[in-house]
């Protein structure tokens, strides 16, 4: 059962059904045939039954016991090997004595008699005739007093009966087989009916996680009912925490920032060189408070259920922003993003994440920036990639993990703290997603960005 731990509950119910409805209708076959067979051989025997009898009734009449029993009534004992066949004899009778019908061409009847018989006793019993075909026998004993005892034996071919029972067997399967796929087909409707809740439900927390609704809605059966109302709670509580997590981080950041611009204000006015020392520590400080505090407003966000940001028009404007500052270099942004991309998270991180990686290829290129987004077909975790590339100088090989250090600069003539690559790359690893440096087909720098989107996408 552990190869299907992991399938729908649709599938295991399906299999359980089909399992148990197949064993149950072969054992109701067997039971059936076997039942059949028997009540057909007695059918058979019973017919045997009035043959021999009707031996018997010649075989006492007065007269000599030795004498022709004459004919039966049924044509088919006179017939050679037709598969009908009697035989009248004393006990350990020699061939001569052997009184039989014409059917059986001068062969015998195999005995039915046993050490254990009780006389009188009528026996029923297969056996084969001389030409081998099977036969089913009646055997019984007739006692005629001072002119001895008689055994009569009645037969007839017993492929009658396998074909009897190969004509039930043969309608019983296709009835049963009928029966199996109607049977299969009302539990897959049954099994359609009574899991569309949980379908329903599941509907539902996609709405929710696509930033369709905000709360489950809908009744649900009683069984179901108690878990839509606790992930409803659930989801209550969550946002609650996060509400309760950006205002914490936008009072941290009050605080922090208000002293550090006195301090900046009251340093500018200090001409002294301890003056410029506290000035750039104190923008240093600024850097990194603002660095965590994104990181941190970040990571409580990148959780949030239902948070979706349309791509395109974010990366689109960032483009023009750039184009425009870097227009002294007569920059040129190709621009290559779907319409309908959705990036699964905040507007603004995908802003900082995007506009750090495009203003670093704006900064480097020669000329040229090329921003296109591609989509991943995965199933369970739908992604894009972000591809942004420039045709500058680029950067060696074992130098590309530098450049994802936090703080870590290559060049300090051109603007910045250093912190742009490494908040990108922990941003994109609050949502999952990953930041990778390679070289571009341009000729400089390529930035990988691999982010979470919409289901729809795939």
């Amino acid at each position: 059962m552990q190869r299907f731990a992991g399938r729908p509950i649709a599938v295991r119910l399906a299999v359980s059904s089909v399992f148990w409805s197949f064993a149950i209708l072969l054992i109701a076959g067997l039971i059936l045939s076997t039942l059949y067979r028997d009540n057909t051989e007695r059918a058979f025997d019973q017919r045997l039954l009035v043959y021999a009898n009707t031996l018997a009734s010649n075989l006492v009449a007065p007269g000599d016991p030795d004498r022709d029993l004459g004919p039966i009534g049924d044509p088919r004992f006179e017939l050679p090997l037709s598969g009908w066949y009697w035989q009248v004899a004393r006990p350990n009778a020699a061939p001569a004595e052997i009184r039989s019908s014409k059917s059986l061409f001068g062969g015998q009847l195999p005995t039915l008699a046993s050490g254990d018989n009780r006389f009188g006793q009528i026996r029923r019993g297969y056996g084969n005739a001389p030409d081998d075909r099977s036969l089913r026998i009646i055997e019984r004993d007739i006692d005629l007093g001072e002119d001895g005892r008689y055994i009569i034996r009645v037969a007839g071919p017993a492929d009658e009966i396998d074909a009897g029972v190969r004509d039930f067997i043969f309608a019983l399967t296709v009835t049963f087989a009928l029966l199996g796929l109607a049977l299969g087909f009302t539990t897959l409707l049954q099994i359609r009916f009574g899991l569309r809740p949980l379908a329903n439900l599941r509907s539902a927390l996609g709405a929710i996680r696509q930033g369709e609704a905000e709360r489950i809605v809908g009744e649900y059966p009683r069984d179901i009912s108690p878990l839509a109302s606790e992930l409803n709670l659930l989801l209550d509580t969550n946002r609650e925490i996060l509400e309760r997590a950006r205002t914490q981080v936008g009072n941290l950041a009050h605080a922090l920032k208000t002293p550090l611009s006195i301090i900046m204000n009251e340093a500018e006015n200090a001409p002294d060189e301890v003056a410029a020392r506290v000035r750039e520590q104190a923008a240093l400080m600024r850097d990194q408070v603002n660095y965590y505090l994104d990181r941190a407003r970040a990571a409580a966000l990148a959780g949030t259920l239902g948070t979706l940001t349309e791509a395109e028009p974010v990366i689109a404007g960032l483009a023009r922003t750039f184009a425009k500052i870097y227009r002294d270099k007569d920059l040129e942004v190709e621009l290559a993003v779907p319409p309908d991309l959705r990036f699964r998270g905040e507007k603004q991180d995908l802003e900082e994440m995007a506009g750090n990686l495009i203003d670093n290829a704006a900064k480097w290129a020669s000329r040229k920036v090329s921003v296109t987004v591609e989509t991943l077909r995965e199933e369970d975790r739908p992604r894009f990639r972000l591809l942004i590339d420039d045709d500058g100088p680029g950067l060696p090989e074992a130098a590309r993990e530098e450049m994802l250090k936090r703080g870590r600069r290559l060049d300090e003539t051109k603007p910045g703290s250093g912190l742009g690559l490494s908040i990108v790359s922990d941003l994109a690893a609050l949502y999952r997603g990953s930041l990778k440096l390679d070289a571009s087909p341009m000729g400089g720098l390529r930035a990988i960005l691999e982010l979470p989107g919409d289901r729809s996408q795939t």
